[in-house]
């Protein structure tokens, strides 16, 4: 029997891409997260006693020059070859422009796969078969540079590719998994589509996700795959890797009468999620939804709620919130000052839809974007229409909080 662990986009010091992660705790450990989940993955291959790990793609990010990654990947791959663990590793998109995977000398038990493509022998009767991309873009399938399958043997293939395509993510290698099955291959072994997917299982065709999520949209729990191999047959299980695990969650809050009521509804809530994650680490965007009688007064303290969930789940053990998000329905609407809010409500919904208004705000949002550096502004503000919908939400905000503070006084 043979034992062998697959994963792909690893994505070592992965720059942090949320801006909500103000608390430096969080964002350490949120930094770190790649690192110490390769740090688990390689636990888990000793601890199986696997013959071989294999790294299709995207191991590095990006362009970023780092000695501290290098000597840490280097101390984590003398681990795997001191335990007698092969690693086979194809360059994706992300690695081809990193400058590290060009000037580490990598130990003799790592075998990378060049542009051209080659195939390796594992042990007895099962061969590795790999190509890796020559620069970031790959346009046209790589099917054509893998070598035919080794007669009467277990023929394990590795390939960086998107396939026919995925939601966020770029086009690359493109190939059917018809192509992929007509190649005579038992296993293939993919990398790029961040969401673990088995797309075939006569062959074996498995995306196995990343292995640590990154930010909110990349949330739940994430695993690399292992194979077991016995007497020609092929196993395929999952093991969990990451050390952060990001939640999206929501709460229907209709029936919080009090706030007292409300730190209840928390409080149990967030224990429950604690249970249910896996990870030691939970970082968790919750959303509170339903029509509540205290909608108001919620809305105009959104503030405080949001640190009272956040102390709510750091006593729950160790989870934080990323965002505390409210989509709440008002109540029907009342009379008096209610009544005159209301009255203002409908007053503020006016003026935005004026075409004076819209454009004096979308002037002031592209003013504050000014002062934000390039990459940062382009990444956050792609386009107009995504301009536009930034200052309608703000200005759309603006009006909720002022309504929350004046209806807010009279509950």
């Amino acid at each position: 029997m043979t034992k062998i662990l697959h994963t792909a986009d690893i994505h070592l010091d992965s720059p942090l891409r949320s801006l909500a992660l103000r608390n430096p705790e969080l964002r350490e450990a949120v930094v770190a997260a790649t690192r110490a989940s390769f740090t688990r993955l390689v636990d888990l291959a000793i601890a199986e006693d696997v013959a071989a790990l294999l790294i299709a793609g995207d191991l590095f990010d990006g362009r970023e020059r780092s000695a501290r990654t290098g000597a840490f990947l280097m101390g984590e791959l003398d681990r795997l070859g001191e335990a007698g663990i092969r690693v086979f590793y194809t360059k994706g998109n992300h690695d081809a422009e990193n400058p590290i995977t060009g000037t580490l000398d990598l130990p003799a038990h790592v075998h990378v796969f060049d542009a051209r493509g080659g195939r390796e022998h594992l042990r007895d009767d099962v061969w590795i078969h790999g190509v890796s991309f020559a620069d970031r873009h790959a346009p046209d399938s790589l099917l054509p540079r893998f070598k035919a399958p080794v007669r009467n043997a277990v023929n394990i293939a590795m390939l960086h590719s998107s396939l026919g395509g995925a939601a966020g993510h770029d086009v690359y290698a493109p190939c059917t998994v018809a192509d992929l099955a007509g190649l005579g291959f038992d296993y293939w072994a993919l990398g790029h589509v961040h969401k673990r997917q088995i797309h075939s299982e006569a062959p074996w065709v498995v995306m196995p996700g990343i292995p640590q999520g990154r930010d909110i949209g990349e949330a739940g729990s994430k695993s690399v795959t292992l194979l077991t191999l016995d007497r020609g047959r092929i196993e395929v299980s999952e093991r969990r890797t990451s050390v952060v695990d990001f939640v999206q969650s929501a709460l229907d809050v209709t029936e919080a009468d009090s706030d007292e009521a409300l730190r209840l509804m928390l409080r149990q809530h967030l224990a429950g999620l604690r249970q249910d994650i896996a990870a030691p680490t939970g970082v968790i965007r919750l959303s509170l939804t339903g029509r509540p009688d205290r909608h108001w007064q919620i809305l105009r303290d959104h503030d405080v709620w949001s640190e009272q969930a956040d102390d709510l789940a750091r006593a729950a053990g160790d989870l934080w919130i990323d965002k505390l998000l409210l989509d709440l329905a008002p109540p029907d609407a009342g009379t008096g000052a209610a009544g005159a809010a209301d009255e203002l409500a409908a007053m503020m919904t006016q003026i935005r839809s004026e075409p004076g208004f819209a454009a004096t705000a979308r002037d002031e949002v592209d003013a504050v974007l000014q002062d934000l550096p390039p990459g940062l502004r382009d990444r956050l503000m792609p386009g107009e229409a995504a301009r536009d919908a930034l200052a309608d939400g703000l200005a759309r905000a603006g009006a909720n909080l002022v309504l929350a503070r004046m209806k807010g006084a009279v509950g």
